[in-house]
């Protein structure tokens, strides 16, 4: 075993771990076809990922996706209850029969997705733009259903407390 203080960038070592780690866990959750109790849909090759927040200031609610590779036209965005659902397809450009392949991280094939809405989302206004690979799904949100802060009052100490 190396000295890790006579290594040049340990980190680099660290950044492998991390990738490793996340390809094991990816292999897991995608190649397996239980995960958690739960089937796995088969035909479902990798998951982008995804973020969700609630805008306050803008009184939306956005959700983005990483989809680098994937034509909009390739992406269908519903709604369905109170879920929000993206499917689409990662299309390969060449076959494994013109490639011998050495190293492949990159996953192709069907996705879906499905991310629950909050309370008070207006489904009937959703909008979804394309840019630089991640698609930003945007719905504005009733003021009601956005989070207040509640204010906590302190009462007066009392005279003489007894236990």
């Amino acid at each position: 075993m190396t000295n890790p203080l006579l290594r040049e960038n340990i980190f680099e070592d660290l950044f492998d771990f991390r990738r490793d780690f996340d390809r094991i866990f990816n292999r897991i959750l995608l190649d397996r076809p239980f995960f958690r109790g739960e089937i796995v849909p088969t035909g479902f090759n990798f998951l982008p990922a995804i973020e969700s927040f609630v805008d306050k200031e803008g009184h939306k609610y956005v959700v983005r996706l990483a989809l680098p590779g994937i034509e909009p036209k390739d992406v269908d965005v519903r709604t369905q209850g109170n879920m929000l659902v993206v499917k689409g397809e990662r299309k390969t450009t060449q076959t494994k029969k013109d490639l011998e392949m050495m190293f492949q991280e990159f996953r192709y094939g069907e996705f879906e997705r499905a991310i629950p809405l909050p309370e008070g989302v207006m489904t009937d206004k959703i909008n979804a733009q394309y840019h630089n690979g991640v698609l930003e799904i945007t719905a504005p949100i009733t003021a009601a259903a956005l989070p207040h802060k509640v204010e906590i009052k302190t009462l007066p100490a009392t005279k003489g407390a007894t236990a």
